[in-house]
């Protein structure tokens, strides 16, 4: 096991959790939309750190992108092991190649 998959255990337990016990219940409870808003605000945080060359920031940034996204895709039953086979399966492919092949 990885801490991505710590987390995203994690992150599942607290979906039928009571809101008020856990910033993620509160986020699940809002709903899909809410979470990926919320993804993209942190992702939007990366962005600048790594502008600014804040590498410190960049960090503290990156990790919770990493958290968000995890809770946006349990929010809408996607499994991180879904997400890696994914990525499993572009390996070793050109970046420009698998681009053009989604047309």
């Amino acid at each position: 096991m990885s801490v991505l998959h710590d987390l995203e255990t994690v992150i599942a337990a607290r979906k039928g959790a009571d809101p008020e016990s856990s910033w993620t219940a509160k986020l699940l409870a809002r709903g899909p939309e809410k979470c990926a808003e919320k993804f993209g605000e942190e992702a939007i945080e990366a962005i600048i750190a790594a502008a600014k060359g804040d590498t410190e920031n960049l960090t503290y940034e990156a990790a919770d992108v990493l958290y968000h996204l995890l809770v946006l895709l349990a929010a809408r039953g996607i499994a991180l092991d879904d997400v890696l086979a994914e990525l499993a399966r572009r390996q070793g492919t050109s970046g420009l190649a698998e681009k053009a092949a989604r047309g």
